[in-house]
């Protein structure tokens, strides 16, 4: 984990505001040409004026107020720049802003910024910009140019064109949701291209047509949809495209206890957030509120993305919420996502089936083995197959004796995957003997696995090592 601040992303309107540059040498020429672009009034404050400075002061693009820094001059400017190789100038300047409440940036110094600039990439008037909270500026810059490559040179223009309609668009239709969808219909739309090659008349016409569609559309009641959507076992980056695309559309979120932090904060930040999680004990009651706001949130018109930890289908009750959205006439689809038992356990380095451990692989539910009959016990106890279960953990004791009592050998392989594929992934590795034992002090959520190919771990694991080697590069 970084040690350095957490920066909150703005973008500051400096036309015509003043701004304290101390400096005058390469480096503030830099920071001066980014102020001057973003219209800031200049003060510089400098012994010596380079040559690209004096042009400036003769053609009055900034003002000179003399060779020594005094707090003084903090007083009337919106923010402040220090750009000298004097570290103690530099402190001065940045103590005597911090004493008055303004920002101040010094350069190549984080521990002294109250702001930092970030690498920008430019099509006026939209702006993409990429911060490392001043630790890894030049990976910033890496990242900037990637960006900058993907990016249309044209887009500035098709930003500018748009603004002309924001006010007639927000005039003519009525709810901030149906402006969103009505603007993503055009940015998806042709309406780039026909900017691009210039034709502006052609331009116009896409949006009085796609207008005219989006006031027919809102004065009839309009079904919204609901996307049932796996999360995945934790590790935000094996979230599918399609789950990432959907909560990015997402009016609404219902979200269940095991969608991870780091996936929820990829969902669109303007988007509402439901949780829905279970607790034990009340699972029918709960299920049956979310069914309901589900339906109600969908006939009034809102894109509500249903997301569950792991796969909805995969003992994440999908199947139940897709039949009340069927009988409900509500429109759905289904976005998988990578079970626990997939994630987890090549997290873990335990591959759930192998030509010489097991030729295949049962994944059952903990809650149905409180009574003994729930399952085929002998059926689950043979060799040669992996077995899977989920929300075990409680009922760790009668998994343990129905398979040895069935026929298990006590020797069998057990894990305990607690919090897989996060960076708090624990693996326990025992006997079936143990289980009962293993499993009621794991962390949770966890997710047990009983088989021969639980004896391959220690030589397939990858994820802590992969970590372990890693911290050992950043310290050398």
């Amino acid at each position: 984990m970084s040690n350095s601040s957490s920066f909150f992303a703005l973008f500051a309107n400096l036309q015509d505001r003043p701004v304290l540059l101390v400096g005058a040498g390469v480096v503030a020429e830099r920071k001066a040409l980014a102020l001057l672009k973003a219209g800031a009034r200049i003060k510089v404050v400098a012994q010596n004026l380079s040559e690209q400075f004096l042009c400036w002061l003769e053609e009055e693009k900034i003002d000179y107020l003399g060779a020594d820094f005094y707090p003084e001059q903090m007083l009337s400017v919106y923010l402040a720049v220090a750009a000298t190789d004097d570290e103690a100038l530099n402190q001065r300047v940045y103590l005597a802003a911090e004493a008055q409440s303004k920002f101040c940036n010094v350069v190549d110094s984080p521990k002294h910024c109250s702001y930092i600039t970030p690498a920008v990439i430019d099509r006026h008037p939209l702006q993409i910009a990429i911060s490392s909270g001043g630790t890894a500026p030049v990976l910033a810059r890496l990242w900037r140019e990637r960006i900058e490559s993907q990016l249309p040179q044209h887009i500035g223009k098709v930003a500018s064109f748009v603004e002309k309609w924001r006010d007639e668009v927000r005039e003519k239709i009525n709810t901030l949701a149906k402006r969103r969808y009505f603007w993503e219909e055009i940015f998806r739309g042709p309406l780039s291209g026909t900017i691009e090659v210039g034709d502006e008349e052609r331009a116009a016409q896409i949006m009085r047509d796609t207008l005219l569609q989006a006031q027919t559309k809102q004065q009839q009641k309009q079904l919204g949809e609901v996307v049932l959507v796996g999360a995945g076992p934790g590790d935000a980056g094996l979230l599918t495209l399609k789950g990432l695309q959907a909560i990015q559309a997402a009016d609404v979120v219902l979200y269940d206890a095991l969608v991870s932090p780091e996936v929820l904060e990829l969902v669109r930040r303007d988007a509402d957030r439901v949780n829905v999680g279970k607790r034990a004990g009340a699972h029918h009651v709960i299920q049956d509120k979310t069914n309901r706001l589900m339906v109600k949130l969908a006939k009034e018109g809102k894109r509500v993305v249903r997301l569950k930890g792991g796969d909805p289908f995969v003992f994440g009750r999908g199947g139940e919420e897709a039949q009340v959205l069927v009988k409900e006439g509500i429109p759905f689809r289904v976005v998988p996502g990578i079970s626990a038992a997939l994630g987890a356990t090549a997290y873990a380095g335990i591959p759930l089936t192998h030509r010489e451990h097991a030729h295949s692989a049962i994944l059952i539910s903990g809650h149905g083995t409180e009574e003994k009959d729930e399952n085929d016990w002998q059926a689950l106890a043979k060799t040669e197959q992996t077995l899977v279960v989920y929300m075990g953990s409680m009922k760790s004791a009668t998994i343990q004796e129905q398979l040895i009592a069935n026929g298990r050998d006590v020797n069998t392989p057990v894990a305990i995957i607690s919090r897989g594929t996060t960076e708090q992934q624990e693996v326990v590795i025992g006997k079936l003997s143990e289980l009962g034992v293993l499993a009621t002090k794991a962390p949770r959520p966890a997710l047990i696995v009983i088989g021969e190919v639980v004896s391959l771990q220690q030589e397939l694991a990858w994820f802590q090592q992969a970590e372990e080697t890693q911290d050992e590069f950043l310290t050398v």
